[in-house]
């Protein structure tokens, strides 16, 4: 999976993110998945405070907001 937006409960920043990544995933035709840091020592520890983090190719892309068109970019490229 291309694209992965990393979550948590309660994130009012998270609710804003899924509906960006949803029109990205519109516009691009790339899926994307939804992950709760809290099901994830790890990435609780990584994450935890700059939530929600998108990941591009598992490679950080942001955080705290989607960056819609840098992230159409980046698919295209």
């Amino acid at each position: 999976m291309r694209l992965k937006l990393l979550t948590t409960k309660d994130c009012h920043l998270c609710v804003e993110a899924r509906s960006a990544m949803a029109r990205v995933s519109q516009h691009s035709g790339v899926d994307w998945v939804e992950i709760d840091v809290a099901t994830d020592d790890h990435l609780a520890r990584e994450y935890g405070d700059r939530l929600p983090v998108v990941l591009l190719d598992d490679k950080e892309h942001g955080y705290w907001r989607v960056e819609e068109e840098r992230l159409l970019r980046d698919l295209r490229a």
